[in-house]
């Protein structure tokens, strides 16, 4: 599912579903491909429809500036990646 809101400027949520038992990872990285928050790095995550939210804050619990994110997603075999605006 796309993340909700988009653009945001407080917090964004992903949806995804899960058909069975998988590891996931959810991370968000800048335009230049660097790292800016893990979401979720998990060994397996139930199947059912799971929701992760991002508040603009990078790993050091800092506000991200304002631009394009890209969010990946991980689960099993399958990938995924979206675009995200962060609006001030």
């Amino acid at each position: 599912y796309p993340s909700r809101p988009n653009p945001f400027s407080h917090v964004a949520v992903v949806r995804y579903d899960l058909p069975k038992p998988a590891p996931v990872s959810l991370k968000v990285f800048d335009v230049s491909g660097r790292l800016v928050r893990t979401l979720i790095e998990a060994d397996a995550i139930e199947p059912g429809r799971h929701t992760a939210s991002w508040d603009g804050r990078n790993t050091a619990g800092r506000r991200a500036a304002p631009g394009l994110y890209f969010c990946r997603i991980k689960a099993g075999d399958w990938m995924d990646v979206q675009r995200m605006v962060l609006l001030k």
